[in-house]
This record gives structure tokens, sequence and C-alpha cells, in this order.
């Protein structure tokens, strides 16, 4: 058995490289789960309600009865997938058994997406897509240090891997963790084709059920598309930094 007898599981989340880490995770574990829409447009992450669950009003998070039969809050994506695979993993369809090398190595490349690649990748995304005006230095530094993190990985892929995936024989949940991320590598301004072991990975990955049918949580995952049509990509980015600058001005204020 994957999973322990009950799962109480509600996922506060949205349509973000972040947001669909969880919702794949949970399909590839096969496991039930509630979904929770966070318009985070309209702010809904910063209601009083949600940061009595996160309170730092970031998606995404959850909640579930813990094992004392208590609600329990995680929060941070990657806590939250330490704490899926911890409490339902235990045949280890993602995961590793505790303390072994290949544990190890899979947190190596946990930490490196939490700290490297997502945080840098997203200032990127700022820069080039929502600042209020053009900064060619900002745009330069985060995209230039996203490929590096890019060739990072594609090195590993080429030259350390045997099975297409980052650690091991299976997809972990360090795979689940990049992905959504490398998949809007051209929302940053980076061109996939630069890394071509990381686009093989990236669409040997598509390929299984759970990322199909997990990155289309809470709402269509249309980031590819969206790359392509350029008209729509400036509209879209358009309407996002009009919210995006108004939360800063508030955040600022407070």
């Amino acid at each position: 058995m994957s999973t322990r007898k009950t799962s109480d599981i509600t996922l506060y989340t949205a349509q973000t490289p972040n947001g669909i880490k969880i919702s794949i995770l949970l399909e590839e574990l096969g496991l039930p789960y509630r979904v929770e829409n966070i318009g985070i447009s309209t702010n809904r992450q910063k209601e009083p309600w949600f940061l009595e669950i996160n309170p730092n009003g970031r998606i995404p998070a959850i909640t579930d009865t813990f094992t004392d039969g208590q609600k329990i809050n995680v929060f941070e994506s990657g806590s939250v997938m330490k704490y899926l695979v911890d409490q339902y993993d235990k045949d280890h369809k993602v995961s590793y058994p505790t303390g072994t090398r290949e544990d190890y190595e899979v947190n190596n490349w946990l930490f490196f997406m939490n700290s490297g690649v997502g945080p840098m990748q997203g200032q990127a995304n700022h820069f080039y897509r929502y600042a209020p005006e053009k900064i060619q230095y900002g745009i330069n530094r985060y995209q230039n240090e996203t490929r590096r993190l890019y060739r990072v990985l594609d090195t590993h892929l080429k030259e350390k891997s045997k099975s297409g995936y980052l650690v091991g024989d299976r997809c972990t949940i360090a795979d689940i963790a990049h992905w959504g991320w490398v998949a809007a590598a051209g929302w940053a301004g980076v061109d996939i084709e630069e890394f071509p072991h990381l686009k093989a990975w990236e669409e040997k990955l598509l390929a299984r059920p759970g990322f199909e049918k997990g990155r289309h949580v809470p709402s269509p995952h249309t980031i590819k598309e969206k790359i392509k049509d350029q008209a729509a990509a400036a509209r879209e980015a358009e309407k996002a930094k009009q919210w995006i600058q108004a939360g800063m001005k508030e955040d600022a204020q407070k």
C-alpha cells in the first residue's frame, strides 16, 4: 500500500509552477484530495483564514488530518512534498527509503530547486514580464542565472543519469519539483532548445499520466500556448503586471 488507511487532504493552489508540483505529486501517488482554487490575483492568499494555514500568504499549502487525529497545516512546496512522501509513499513510488544514498541525492536536487531554479527563474519572470520599467541588467542577471542552473541540470542528465530521471531509476519529487518551472522556461525568456537533455527529460515526464492530469489543477496548464502567441503573452503579462504591482505596493505599506 502506498497510503495510510485514510487521507483528508485539501490542496490550496493556483496555476503556477509551484502550485502544480503538488497536484502532480498527488496524482502520481494516487491520493484523493480536494482542491481550493486560490485566486492570487485577488489576494485571496492574504485573507485571514488562509494566513491561518500559511502565515506567509503563499501557495501551495495543504491541510490534512494527521496521525494524531488533529488537523495539520503544511506549507512551502518542498515541505509539502516531503510530508506527502513521508506519510503516503510507503512503497516508494516517487521516493527512496529514508537514509539511503538516493534519498539524500533527492534532497540535494529538491533544495537545488527551492533555493536556486525557483527563485532565480521567478526573478527572471518578474524583470522580463512584470517590471514597470525595462531594466536590462535585471533581465540579464536572472535569465543568465536561470540558464546556468539549467545547464547544471542538463549536464547531470547527460553525464550522470542512466534512467533519464534526476536520481536513480525512477521519477521522484526531485523531478516533480522542477518540471513546472522547466515547462515555463520560455515565459522567463529562456530557450529550452539550448538544453537538449533537459528538454528530453521534460517531455519524458509529460508522458506520465500523473503529470498530464496534475498539471491542469486547478485550471488548464496553457503556458506553452501562451509563450507561442506573443500577442496573447503580452496581454497576459500586462494583466498580471497590474495586480503584481498593486500587491507589491500594499506589502510595502504594511
